[in-house]
């Protein structure tokens, strides 16, 4: 009975409210490791925009203020950032996402888990905002409407889950294969919903009270609707994304194995990220309810 209830619901999930569309096989042979390039503008231009921005910022705030460890630190993770989402767009991941399932998988967690956090461990808003706007524009506060939004976790997280659960029906999966804007409009809003949702946790590092309850809440809930749809993807009983039979086949691999490895990619090598910042804010939570001592608290009073 209870394995019958599983295929049910593996059933409706594949074919009930996502009837998935057909997309056509691409052009030409499969890529290999040394063709797998997307050179399109679309990604190319904004990217070397926001590098040749920040790297202007930092220039300018270096010879002001010199370089500090924190910068070094900062600008590093900037680097390591911008290398994901050139793995993920550029090469390899973006042209075997168009043949494997697995692929499509890892190149979204790389946008949504992975980047984000990287790139905005690099202070890329104030360093641009030295760039466009000089060092005295840069020291003010973000403007309230902007702040609201960065810190609103709720949202964020819903826009996150959402973002991730949406494209990964069979219908949108499908229609991303089948039409390149579509395709574009997905990497895009997976990149967004990522910086947002991460942006909003970072927020939590700093925040006093319950700002660190309310990330580990967020961190929690994203894991889990990101174990749900791995382990429903790893323990399938059938194939749930048609439009990837023949496109696996064309790669050389059998596209059972190729949905259960996305399964696992999206179910335990995904969650890291999430892992490692909900331990940093228990972390913090932890340093936040210890007494203090006495001696500091007769200082603060």
């Amino acid at each position: 009975m209870r394995s019958r209830r599983h295929s049910r619901i593996f059933g409706c999930l594949a074919t009930g409210a996502a009837m998935p569309v057909w997309a056509a096989l691409p052009d030409g042979p499969p890529p290999t490791l040394a063709t797998a390039w997307t050179l399109s503008p679309w990604t190319l231009l904004p990217l070397l925009l926001a590098v040749g921005l920040y790297a202007t910022g930092c220039v300018r705030r270096w010879t002001h203020t010199g370089v500090g460890r924190a910068d070094l630190v900062a600008t590093g993770a900037f680097a390591c950032g911008v290398l994901t989402v050139l793995l993920a767009l550029v090469w390899p991941l973006d042209a075997f996402a168009a043949y494997a399932l697995s692929a499509h998988v890892a190149q979204h967690m790389t946008l949504l888990a992975l980047a984000p956090p990287l790139l905005l461990a690099g202070r890329p808003g104030t360093v641009i905002a030295a760039t466009v706007a000089g060092d005295r524009v840069a020291r003010r506060p973000l403007p309230r409407w902007l702040d609201g939004a960065a810190t609103a976790l709720a949202p964020a997280t819903v826009a996150h889950v959402g973002t991730m659960l949406a494209w990964h029906l069979p219908a949108a999966t499908s229609a991303a294969l089948a039409s390149e804007p579509v395709h574009r409009a997905m990497n895009a809003s997976v990149l967004l919903a990522g910086l947002w949702f991460w942006s909003a946790v970072w927020r939590r590092l700093r925040a006093r009270d319950g700002g660190a309850v309310g990330g580990l809440v967020a961190l929690v809930t994203a894991m889990m609707m990101m174990g749900f749809l791995g382990a429903l993807l790893t323990f399938a009983p059938r194939l749930l994304y048609p439009a990837y039979s023949d496109r696996t086949l064309l790669l050389g691999v059998d596209p059972a194995r190729d949905q259960q490895l996305a399964g696992l990619l999206m179910w335990v090598p995904s969650g890291l990220p999430y892992l490692a910042v909900g331990l940093v804010l228990a972390v913090s939570l932890l340093r936040r309810l210890e007494p203090e001592p006495e001696p500091a608290r007769r200082a603060r009073d």
